[in-house]
């Protein structure tokens, strides 16, 4: 229906021509901002919802239980890996680990597993790539989520977390519902809070996808394969870079992964392309400038960008 409702507004109402890079620049932007903007409002009432009525301080005592070592960082990465959530709409869950007084470096564990990693995904890897490399893919964004959760943990950054974001968990601790039944109250109370994440993320959405449609419609077929061949022995820092304007789910960008290694790009480069995509896009950053400042969003790319960059390396080392 999406698709359908694109094709209207780009065919029908503006009346352009099937093919041309305005026309494919235009169905792209149609299509994923009606598409993102609809997960963004469901996405951000049910984690409301769930906020509300989850036992929040049980969940927290889970995640941050310290009865091994490292044990909370991989239980949010495994969280990360099983929410079937993109970048963008992993904002209003990482907004919720916040308020629920999550440790910072838990809460990145999680934002950094949930766009790289889900049963999609690896679904889709164990049919082009076999369950070996799949399987390596899998232990590799933990690991990604893990190291880089522990880092920025270590750092001690909440002091560059958006001013709102603060606000927004200091309101809750004043503001209790009496009863956990649901109610017209309880229900104005989510939407309200819902649709407040909605506006301030929003804008940033859209400037994102708009990003995205550009290089959809423009960036001429073959550009990224003619830069990143195996020859280049800096192809996978390169592959990284050429990836960060663009931006698609993991699911999505496996395609581009198999064409890629189709063509002769080695499979560590190729995965680490893809990775940015899902992880380190412009857009993605657009996003998340919305609940962190820049020193933190920085600092984080650097950090997500070097963990990807190795795992490459790896990738075409062993494979």
């Amino acid at each position: 229906m999406i698709q359908q409702f694109s094709d209207w507004v780009t065919y029908d109402i503006l009346s352009l021509i099937r093919g041309t890079e305005v026309a494919n620049s235009v169905n792209f932007f149609v299509y994923d901002s009606v598409k993102i903007m609809f997960l963004l409002i469901v996405i951000t009432h049910f984690v409301g919802v769930l906020r509300h009525y989850l036992p929040v301080e049980k969940i927290k005592t889970f995640l941050t239980s310290r009865k091994f070592f490292g044990l909370d960082y991989f239980l949010a990465t495994i969280f990360g890996a099983v929410s079937p959530f993109c970048s963008c709409s992993s904002v209003p869950l990482f907004i919720g680990f916040v308020e629920a007084g999550i440790p910072l470096g838990v809460t990145f564990a999680f934002l950094i597993t949930s766009p790289l990693i889900n049963e999609v995904a690896l679904a889709l890897f164990v049919s082009v790539f076999g369950w070996k490399i799949a399987g390596t893919y899998l232990v590799s964004g933990v690991a990604i989520g893990m190291v880089g959760g522990f880092v920025l943990g270590k750092l001690k950054m909440e002091r560059y977390i958006e001013d709102y974001v603060w606000r927004m968990k200091e309101k809750k601790k004043a503001i209790e519902f009496e009863s956990k039944k649901f109610s017209w109250d309880v229900a104005k109370s989510v939407s309200k809070k819902a649709m407040k994440i909605v506006k301030k993320v929003g804008p940033y959405v859209l400037i994102g996808v708009g990003v995205g449609a550009f290089i959809h419609g423009y960036v001429p077929e073959g550009f990224f394969e003619k830069y990143i061949t195996k020859e280049n022995p800096f192809a996978v820092i390169l592959a990284v870079i050429l990836a960060v304007p663009l931006y698609s789910n993991a699911s999505g960008a496996i395609p581009i992964i198999q064409s890629l290694v189709d063509k002769g790009v080695p499979l560590g480069t190729a995965l680490a392309f893809m990775m940015a995509i899902v992880g380190l896009s412009f857009p993605e950053a657009l996003i998340l400038r919305r609940v962190m400042k820049i020193p933190l969003l920085v600092t984080f790319f650097g950090i997500v960008a070097t963990g990807i960059i190795l795992i490459g390396y790896i990738f075409n080392l062993i494979f």
